[in-house]
């Protein structure tokens, strides 16, 4: 049950990090579950890291949801830089 929960949150979170990012246009449902996933793996390593605060995306809570869309945002942040430096 956990992981469905995971990719509900996860879709919710990339969703508001694409917005965030204004890249909601160029990226599907499928991109966005797998941004939020990645992006609250990484804001978890992140909190865990610089605050001591650890949250979870499969037991739906607050600190959990805003860590996923933070890490989310900053995923995209590195996407972004990375893209911008490839000629197109």
């Amino acid at each position: 049950m956990g992981w469905i929960i995971a990719i509900i949150v996860g879709g919710v979170a990339g969703w508001l990090a694409s917005m965030v990012m204004n890249r909601d246009a160029s990226m599907g449902i499928f991109m966005n579950i797998v941004v939020g996933i990645v992006g609250a793996l990484l804001g978890n390593v992140l909190a865990g890291v610089l605050f001591n605060v650890q949250g979870s995306i499969q037991s739906f809570n607050l600190t959990g949801f805003i860590i996923a869309i933070i890490g989310a945002v900053v995923l995209l942040g590195i996407v972004n830089l990375v893209q911008r430096g490839r000629v197109r």
